[in-house]
């Protein structure tokens, strides 16, 4: 193994056996699943046959102070990876080499006990991540800070909430400085801040020069805190290498439909989410399409280009009253603005029908975006989170496009700056405050 080597995986494959208990047994429930067997009856002695791949022949190299998201679809494979990399679960074959202590956040609460407090859990879990008492002493203040639980570190922990936990965990699994910080999905149980604060934590231990893997649905955290990604499916690597682009392959299988070759067609159900797959429902979006100002149907657009989006949607009966909203969204989810049709009052017949969206002033910086579709009657009629994608080109062919949408934003307004001049004696900016 490279000595710039953290993490090392060859030929990594873990089986699981669909059914299969491991609960001890009796001479009595031995003797009746034998009588089973012989009679045909055991239906568990079937269904143990039936066995899955949970990771099948993965192979990878992470280096040392490298940052690495792990991404996929539940059941893709994960959450079995990094348990098998913390040491918690042996693999099938396969080998795995890891340089340096591991530290790893996979459960909420795992490891502590709930009727001891706060207090005791933090020495009990440093202990098992490999934390010496003297080391867990001097942290301690820091690692309760961190958490936010002053006020409750000495209840016992069965009283926590699930935040509580995790954020007690994470902080105990942080401060243990590890050489490899594993973190799985968990941080989804916390609140917007904390997920932020844990965040800024990894990107610190990334920045000191350890190593992270961090798997996450957060598409903007990935792309945030790391420079490579993993992409699992149905156990095996679909690809591996900048996270850009591992992220948007994975974004553009989830049900993002491509304008590539026109129209979008959106009459079928998979980009939908399942609660306006009902047939009752009276409204259902048809197609949809970018088009230039000739009404031609585009892919990508240069920046500062009016955004015109035409649509099409299906009556089926009538109704009292529409309501139609487009969302513009990043790759990640992130919603930049959106348009609002206004009601309109008049009952409309069941048909075929057309909208034009326009956004006279595009304000969006070059990168890749998708629109969301949004049709209200007297309740919801239909929903497409991700109808259309569409990028927005570089006004400059030189320009890196994400180096321009790391500097500037989302989005670009119009500003004015004034010429720099030195500064006042009586400028009200150097009262404000004080340390």
């Amino acid at each position: 193994m490279s000595s710039d080597l953290a993490v090392s995986v060859r030929g990594l494959s873990k089986q699981y056996t669909i059914g299969e208990s491991v609960a001890f047994r009796t001479l009595r429930d031995e003797v009746e699943a034998l009588a089973r067997r012989a009679l045909g009856r055991d239906r568990r002695a079937r269904v143990r046959r039936e066995r899955i791949w949970a990771l099948d022949d993965v192979s990878f190299d992470v280096r040392r102070g490298e940052a690495v998201g792990v991404i996929g679809r539940n059941g893709a494979g994960k959450t079995t990876l990094l348990k098998i990399l913390s040491r918690i679960t042996a693999p099938t074959r396969g080998e795995v080499r890891i340089t340096g202590t591991v530290g790893s956040l996979l459960e909420v609460g795992t490891g502590f006990h709930p009727e001891l407090t706060g207090r005791d859990n933090v020495y009990l879990n440093g202990a098992i991540l490999g934390m010496s008492r003297r080391e867990i002493r001097r942290k301690f203040d820091e690692i309760v800070a961190f958490a936010e639980i002053e006020r409750f570190i000495d209840t016992p922990v069965k009283r926590y909430s699930s935040g509580m936990h995790v954020r007690l965990a994470f902080a105990v699994a942080a401060h243990l400085e590890p050489d490899i910080l594993i973190v799985d999905e968990v941080l989804a149980v916390g609140d917007a801040s904390f997920q932020r604060k844990c965040l800024g934590k990894m990107d610190e231990a990334r920045s000191g020069g350890r190593t992270v893997l961090f798997v996450s649905h957060n598409m903007a955290a990935v792309r945030a805190l790391t420079r490579t990604a993993l992409w699992l499916d149905h156990g095996c690597i679909l690809a591996h290498g900048p996270t850009d682009e591992v992220v948007s392959g994975y974004l553009a299988t989830a049900g993002v439909a491509e304008a590539a070759e026109g129209v979008v067609d959106l009459t079928d159900d998979r980009h939908r989410r399942d609660v306006t797959k009902a047939t009752a429902k009276q409204v259902r979006f048809e197609w949809l399409s970018l088009v230039s100002e000739a009404g031609e149907p585009l892919a990508t657009l240069p920046e500062r280009t009016p955004l015109r989006f035409r649509l099409g949607f299906r009556v089926e009966r009538p109704l009292r009253f529409l309501e139609l909203y487009l969302r513009i969204k990043t790759r990640d989810g992130l919603r930049v603005f959106s348009s609002f049709s206004g009601q309109r009052e008049e009952a409309i017949e069941p048909g075929r029908y057309e909208a034009t969206c326009e956004f006279p002033e595009n304000p969006l910086s070059p990168g890749r975006y998708h629109v969301e579709l949004v049709a209200r009657g007297a309740d919801l009629q239909d929903i497409v989170p991700a109808a259309l994608d569409f990028r927005i080109a570089a006004g400059h062919p030189e320009e890196n496009v994400r180096y321009a949408t790391a500097w500037t934003g989302v989005v670009r307004l119009p500003s004015q700056w004034s010429e720099i001049a030195p500064a006042h004696e009586a400028s009200p900016e150097l009262t404000l405050g004080s340390t």
